[in-house]
C-alpha cells in the first residue's frame, strides 16, 4: 500500500499567523540543535541513563557497559562540553554526574514519548 503525502495546495500567504510567530534567535537554535545531536547516541544515553542513578568514575561506567575506558572516556569528554555532565575528583578518581535535573527531565520526556508509541 502506498502511502500519501498530504501537500497544501494553498498558495495564499497568511500573514497574520506568520506575524505572531517568534522564532529564537540563529545562534540559540544552532545550539540546541547541537544539544540534540549529543543526545543523538545511544552510547550517550547508556552514560546518561547510569548517571540518573548515581554518580560513577570511568572505570565502573566502563564495566557497566563492557566498554573500554578509553570510549567511555571520549563520550564523557563530548557530554561535558555539551554541559551534560560534571565532575569532581576525589583522589585519584574522577567522578561524574550529571550538570543538572534538567539533562533527567529532557531524557525522561523523550522517554515518555517513545513509550507512548509502543
Amino acid at each position: 500500500m502506498k502511502k500519501e503525502t498530504l501537500v497544501c495546495e494553498c498558495t495564499v500567504i497568511h500573514q497574520e499567523v506568520i506575524d505572531k510567530i517568534k522564532l529564537p534567535e540563529e545562534e540559540v537554535l544552532y545550539d540546541l540543535g547541537d544539544f540534540f545531536k549529543i543526545l543523538g547516541d545511544s552510547t550517550r544515553i547508556k552514560i546518561l541513563s547510569a548517571l540518573f542513578q548515581s554518580e560513577m568514575c570511568v572505570c565502573d561506567i566502563a564495566a557497566l557497559l563492557g566498554m573500554t575506558q578509553s570510549a567511555i572516556s571520549h563520550q564523557l569528554r563530548v557530554l561535558k562540553q555539551g554541559r551534560l555532565v560534571k565532575h569532581r575528583k576525589e583522589g585519584k578518581v574522577v567522578y561524574y554526574s550529571l550538570d543538572d535535573d534538567h539533562i533527567k527531565h529532557i531524557v525522561d520526556q523523550g522517554l515518555t514519548h517513545i513509550s507512548e508509541k509502543r
